[in-house]
């Protein structure tokens, strides 16, 4: 699969935002076998967009969209960066509202969906454990991630390799 590099959300086929699907995209006319199928914060409700429409920002400017809440991201001072996180990087699906995390400046990479078994598994659990920003109901709560009500959602620093984490609620 050929699709554009994007920074922030470096495998959106295996976090499933990109789906393999035959389709028409709406904002290039184009027909597509990779379709969008993360958040899109628009007035219109749009389906189908392809990867290179959102790679170029071409979708979040015809629609006047968004793909993740400016308000809901941790804060850094550089503006080129929520632009790219913003219109021209791939969301991904939450339970409640997505946030996306930074470290060393920059926004993260999201990596994916995990449980407390992936976070072993992974090697990082001691890592986020290690989080300043981590609440400590959070940090009591985590044997439960990814059995029941808990969701977790991993990111890489771009710059360290850090992990870093962001919980949801059902």
């Amino acid at each position: 699969m050929n699709l554009p590099h994007f920074k922030y959300h470096p495998d959106p086929l295996k976090t499933e935002v990109f789906v393999e699907r035959r389709a028409v995209c709406p904002c290039c006319g184009k027909e597509t076998d990779v379709v969008y199928e993360g958040p899109f914060y628009s007035i219109e409700d749009v389906k189908d967009l392809c990867p290179d429409c959102i790679a170029s920002g071409a979708a979040a400017e015809k629609y006047d969209g968004a793909f993740q809440d400016p308000e809901s991201v941790d804060e850094i001072d550089a503006p080129e960066a929520l632009d790219e996180l913003v219109h021209r990087t791939p969301g991904y699906c939450g339970w409640q509202q997505e946030y996306w995390r930074a470290h060393c400046g920059d926004y993260c990479a999201f990596v994916g969906y995990v449980g407390y078994r992936d976070l072993k598994k992974l090697g990082v659990l001691e890592e986020i454990l290690e989080d300043p920003d981590l609440d400590d109901w959070i940090r009591e709560m985590l044997p439960s991630l990814g059995n029941g009500s808990l969701q977790g959602y991993l990111f890489r620093c771009l710059h360290c390799g850090k992990h870093l984490l962001h919980v949801d609620c059902d």
